[in-house]
């Protein structure tokens, strides 16, 4: 099987996973590169950061994801801040955004939220005003099916990871048509 820039990159995103956090997230080549755009799946693969429950589970539930995985996936917002030219929101979600840890739940579990008064999209602050959520994290908190998940989460960092890792090799996983004998990594 020829190796392909997608497989480099779902393996690196493995690996650097690995490095990070000493985790297992298992992983096949498989995947293919494809020419040209019209082989590439249309913009709202992932959940639109302005909405609530219903379109993150919309989205995540096509492609075969419970609320358990859902909320697993959300919560790799522990890594990263939104910078406004990308996406129009602004900050970190956590105080820690190059560390791979269940903070992002605890922030969102234990801060109280208000709506950030700027002249961006909606988003929510923290009394500080350096962290941040989007509407579709605040919806993981409002939703009792979500949330249970949410809490389970913030008070415990093995669930999260764990659940995490099996979630990511599903994601990179999807539509690969893998051959029985398919080793994995």
């Amino acid at each position: 099987m020829p190796h392909t820039l997608v497989m480099m990159f779902g393996a690196m995103s493995c690996c650097a996973d690995a490095v990070h956090s000493g985790r297992h997230i298992p992983w096949r080549p498989g995947r293919a590169d494809k020419d040209d755009a019209t082989s590439c799946p249309p913009d709202g693969r992932l959940p639109d950061a302005s909405k609530d429950a219903k379109h993150v589970r919309d989205i995540f539930g096509r492609m075969g994801f419970d609320d358990r995985e859902m909320v697993a996936l959300v919560g790799a917002h522990c890594l990263g801040r939104c910078h406004t030219e990308r996406s129009g929101y602004k900050g970190p979600w956590t105080n820690a955004p190059t560390t791979f840890s269940n903070l992002y739940f605890q922030e969102l579990v234990n801060n109280k939220w208000r709506k950030k008064r700027w002249d961006g999209p909606l988003q929510y602050e923290d009394k500080s005003g350096e962290l941040m959520m989007l509407p579709a994290d605040m919806a993981l908190l409002w939703d009792k099916k979500f949330k249970q998940y949410v809490d389970l989460y913030a008070k415990d960092a093995d669930a999260f990871s764990q659940d995490f890792a099996a979630a990511f090799s599903k994601l990179l996983e999807l539509g690969v048509p893998f051959s029985p004998a398919a080793p994995t990594t």
